[in-house]
C-alpha cells in the first residue's frame, strides 16, 4: 500500500501542468471517496441490490 504523499504525488504526476488548485482537490476528493467505500465495503457496509431498489423507489416516489 502507498503512503498518502505517494498517492498525492502520483495524482500530481497524472494531471496537466496547466490544471488548477480545484481539479487537485477534486481528485484528492475522488481518491478519499473510493477508499472510504472500499473501508466500507470490507467491514460488510453494503447493501443488496433489492435494498437500493427499496430506496430509490422510496425517493422516486416523493
Amino acid at each position: 500500500m502507498q503512503t498518502v504523499k505517494q498517492e498525492v504525488s502520483n495524482i500530481l504526476n497524472r494531471l496537466p501542468d496547466d490544471c488548477s488548485l480545484d481539479d487537485v482537490q477534486y481528485h484528492l476528493y475522488v481518491l478519499q471517496k473510493v477508499e472510504r467505500g472500499l473501508k466500507d465495503a470490507e467491514e460488510g457496509r453494503v447493501y443488496t441490490h433489492e435494498e437500493v431498489e427499496r430506496m430509490m423507489a422510496k425517493w422516486l416516489a416523493k
